[in-house]
């Protein structure tokens, strides 16, 4: 028996090895990122905004890997579950303390020179799903590497 809790033992050792080496989960940077809301049968009324966003390559724990950028909305005290990044996708579940708090769900294309992806969200005990649409296109560093949000 504990030859098998060795070879678990040396998986898992591996297992950590190979996802110390992965990339990162974002190209880290500048961006310069248009976001417009999406509200259901009112989507000609959408109306884009570009913001400048400092990306970390690797989120910090507690934070969302690409923010909401939607005005007046609760998503700044939220968190990122379940991140999956396969290939050139990026999904994660936005998830917000409270009973009737605000939830969403968040999937990305990532490319060489920016992103775009879709923010489905549902707030609170409301019945109606908007989407925040995104799109970003990688200017370079930022100007301060700890910066992160929007400018």
């Amino acid at each position: 028996m504990g030859w098998r809790r060795a070879t678990a033992s040396a998986a898992t050792a591996v297992l950590l090895a190979g996802a110390a080496a992965a990339e990162p989960l974002l190209d880290g940077g500048l961006y310069a990122v248009t976001a417009r809301l999406e509200l259901p049968h009112l989507e000609r009324y959408a109306v884009a905004r570009t913001r400048m966003v400092c990306v970390a390559a690797e989120p910090a724990p507690g934070t969302l890997p690409l923010p909401v950028l939607s005005g007046n909305m609760p998503f700044a005290g939220c968190a990122a579950q379940g991140i999956l990044r396969d290939g050139d996708r990026l999904g994660y579940d936005i998830v917000c303390a409270g009973r009737d708090a605000a939830r969403a769900r968040a999937d990305y294309r990532l490319g060489p020179a920016g992103f775009s992806g879709r923010i489905a969200m549902v707030m609170g005990a409301k019945n109606m799903i908007m989407t925040e649409v995104q799109s970003g296109r990688k200017l370079g560093a930022c100007a301060m590497p700890l910066a992160r949000g929007i400018a």
